[in-house]
Formats: structure tokens, C-alpha cells, sequence
């Protein structure tokens, strides 16, 4: 049986650059960074100063206070995104289709401000004083379950935890449901709130954050110099459908889902694999499940955290892929602007690469001011590019080996 063609007719998200696509699209193109001092938590406890956090959030914009107060913030974003997704698609969920529409969304460490403040009180107070709701709003799969309740889609319900490639595996997996004929609309993708105590000093002592005390110039992936990455928060949510069933609905069509790859470094638990041998499979899967030739890319959002390993070992697989044509396709890291969001990274990094298919125009790496002779390719320094993008490739690795690859193409019917 052929595959059915899978596109995008719906985009949400909740970022530090922006709490609609737009506001986010609009940013990233202008350069304009989400990145600041934190206020979560005591940046005077910790060597790392500066984080992407979400600005001006209300979640009763989206659903209601109760309910709210019931999910930790990951998925109060993951909500809200989904409700923009669907919006934006002019879906409704009618008890007829809600079998056929499926919920995958990924997260990388799930609840993780839920988790200390209830650690505090039990230690405080002992365990009668422990949240009757704090095991379900821990769980990295309650963005996925929320989303399906507050939504009512009855279909395939999901969460891929793998680390910083949730949201790209999620979306992945997604497309494959409906490939496969499981699933006639698929809404997914990632959603983090990881800016705790907790995990601004694991991720400080483990030596991966930037130390850098600029906010405007901390995160500054492919630049010589580099220190770290920047963590960030929030949700990017796509609505997969069938071809079949967004023309039926006359829906908006943005692009089309037409690749993806996922492969294990099988290496070590956070260092990529040697020049990026498992990134290097990951994308040549996604390029191949496409049927396309390694030319035809326009445009790589890179996974391009602004760490001294990744961005190395992520060029040097771009150029074992692509060859030749590494030096003529065009690679961005919009971390530099919207700092690392974990387990929601590939998601938002997949509506970036729509909208680059939509609008014609590659966002830009800033904070690219010092060449590194290792990363020599073009990484769309500090200004974005206009060009007719017809196919993106969007990166993303995780701790523990994950790689993830997705390909987008502009929507031609055949």
C-alpha cells in the first residue's frame, strides 16, 4: 500500500520570542532575541546567569484557571499551543472524526517545577501535605493527556521522551501514524518548562550551560567563541493531516511532511558521537524517506546549541552528508534566539522551518561575529535571507545518543 501524503495545516506556539507564530516568526527573522537574566530562580546561586524564559504568560487565555492550577507549566504551553494549532487550522473535533485524531507530544523532563515545590513541602511538612495532583502533573506524557482531554481527540495518544530530540521524534513518530493509516489528523509536538533550581544546576555542573553574563551574546551557536548552551522554555505544536482530509476541509495547506530519520549514537550518555556519525544517518534517513537527492535541501535549521561538541560534530556530519553541496545550502541555529527550549526544540524549530518554506526567507544565526575555521559553512550570519526555499532539514540531538531528522517541502499537488 502506497503511503499517504502527511501535511501541516495548523502551527502554535508559546516561545520566548513570541506567544503566537507570528509574533515568533516575526522575531526570529528580525533577529530579535528572547534571551535575558532569569527570574525563576537566583541566578546569584549559580554560574549560569541568563535563560529564554516565556514573557507575559495567562493561561486562562486558553483554558480555565481550575484546570490551569491542575498542570505544571509544560502543559499549560503545550495546551495553549494546541488550541492556537487547531485554531489555525480550522479544525473541529466532532465526535464523528475524534477516533482518527491522535495526540503526540514529547517533553524531555516533564514537570520539573511541580516536582520541587512538592519536594519542598513534603520535606517541610511530610507527606499528608504532598498534591494529590503531583503525579500527574510530573509525568513528561500529561502534555500529550491534557491536550487530548481539553481537545477530545480520541485517537492514538503519545509522548516520545528522547531529551533534547522530543519534539522532532514526536513529530516523526506522528507522521509515520499517519503514513501508516492509523490516524487521519496527528496534533504534535514538544513542550518544556525546565528553568528550576534543579536543573540549572545539573545542567551548570555538568558544564553544558553558558556561562557568559551578556544576555545579548550568551547564545551564540557556530561562533569560535562559544561557551554553552542557553536554556529555554515553552511549545511548538503542528497539525499533521492527510492530504485527503485538508482538502476535503479546504484547508490552509503550509507545507508538506515528506521525510524522517532517527538513529543512535549508541556512544556516550552526552557527548555526540565523533563527528557526528549518528546525526550524519539520521539525516541521510530522513533525505532517503523522502526519495530525494541530497541537493535538493535549501535550508538546515540546525540543532546548533552553541556548544563547543555540537556544533563541530553537526558540521562535520553536514559535510559527510551533503558533500559539495554543504557549501551551497544554507544552516541556521535560531537558539541564538530563542535559547535551547529541550524536549520543545524540535517542534518550534520545525514552524520555523514551515514558515521559512511559506515566506521565502532564511532566519538568521546571531551573535555569529568570530569564525571558527571548524565551522565553516554558511550559517546565515546575524542578518536573515531571502530565497525560494522549497525543502528544509531540521537537526535535533539528544543526550543519550538521540538523533533526529525531518524533512519539509512546499506544498505542490500532484
Amino acid at each position: 500500500m502506497e503511503s499517504r501524503r502527511v501535511v501541516i495545516t495548523g502551527l502554535g506556539a508559546v516561545t520566548p520570542v513570541g506567544n503566537t507564530v507570528d509574533l515568533f516568526w516575526n522575531n526570529l527573522v528580525n533577529g530579535k532575541s528572547g534571551i535575558d537574566y532569569m527570574t525563576r530562580v537566583n541566578k546569584d546561586d549559580f554560574p549560569a546567569k541568563v535563560s529564554a524564559e516565556i514573557k507575559d504568560w495567562d493561561p486562562t487565555i486558553y483554558m480555565e484557571k481550575k484546570d490551569a492550577k491542575r498542570m505544571d507549566l509544560f502543559t499549560q504551553y503545550a495546551v495553549a499551543a494546541a488550541h492556537m494549532a487547531v485554531e489555525d487550522a480550522n479544525l473541529e473535533i466532532t465526535d464523528e472524526i475524534a477516533p482518527r485524531v491522535g495526540v503526540w507530544i514529547g517533553s524531555g523532563i516533564g514537570g520539573m517545577t511541580t516536582f520541587e515545590e512538592q519536594f519542598k513541602k513534603f520535606n517541610e511538612k511530610g507527606y499528608r501535605r504532598v498534591s494529590p495532583f503531583f503525579v500527574p502533573m510530573l509525568i513528561p506524557d500529561m502534555a500529550a493527556g491534557q491536550v487530548s482531554i481539553q481537545l477530545g481527540a480520541k485517537g492514538i495518544n503519545s509522548c516520545t521522551v528522547t531529551a533534547c530530540a522530543s519534539g522532532a521524534n514526536s513529530i516523526g513518530d506522528a507522521f509515520k501514524v499517519i503514513q501508516r493509516g492509523d490516524a487521519d489528523v496527528m496534533i504534535t509536538g514538544g513542550a518544556e518548562a525546565p528553568i528550576t533550581n534543579m536543573s540549572v544546576a545539573g545542567f551548570s555542573t555538568a558544564k553544558a550551560l553558558s556561562f557568559n553574563d551578556d544576555p545579548t551574546k550568551a547564545s551564540r551557536p557556530f561562533d569560535k567563541n562559544r561557551d554553552g548552551f542557553i536554556m529555554g522554555e515553552g511549545s511548538g505544536i503542528l497539525i499533521l493531516e492527510t492530504l485527503e482530509s485538508a482538502q476535503k476541509r479546504g484547508a490552509k495547506i503550509y507545507a508538506e511532511l515528506v521525510g524522517y530519520g532517527s538513529a543512535g549514537d549508541a556512544y556516550h550518555i552526552t557527548s555526540p558521537a565523533p563527528e557526528g556519525e549518528g546525526a550524519s544517518r539520521a539525516m541521510n534517513q530522513a533525505i532517503n524517506d523522502a526519495g530525494i537527492e541530497v541537493n535538493a535541501i535549501d535550508y538546515i535549521n540546525a540543532h546548533g546549541t552553541s556548544t563547543e561538541l555540537n556544533d563541530s560534530f553537526e558540521t562535520q556530519a553536514i559535510k559527510q552528508v551533503f558533500g559539495e553541496h554543504a557549501y551551497k545550502l544554507s544552516v541556521s541555529s535560531t537558539k541564538s534566539m530563542t535559547g535551547h527550549l529541550l524536549g520543545a526544540a524540535g517542534a518550534v524549530e520545525a514552524i520555523a522551518c514551515i514558515k521559512s518554506i511559506e515566506d521565502g526567507i532564511m532566519p538568521p544565526t546571531i551573535n555569529y561575529d568570530t569564525p571558527d575555521p571548524i565551522c565553516d559553512l554558511d550559517y546565515v550570519p546575524n542578518k536573515a535571507k531571502k530565497k525560494d526555499v522549497i525543502y528544509t532539514l531540521s537537526n535535533s540531538l539528544g543526550f543519550g545518543g538521540h538523533n533526529a531528522a525531518l524533512v519539509f517541502k512546499k506544498y505542490q499537488e500532484v
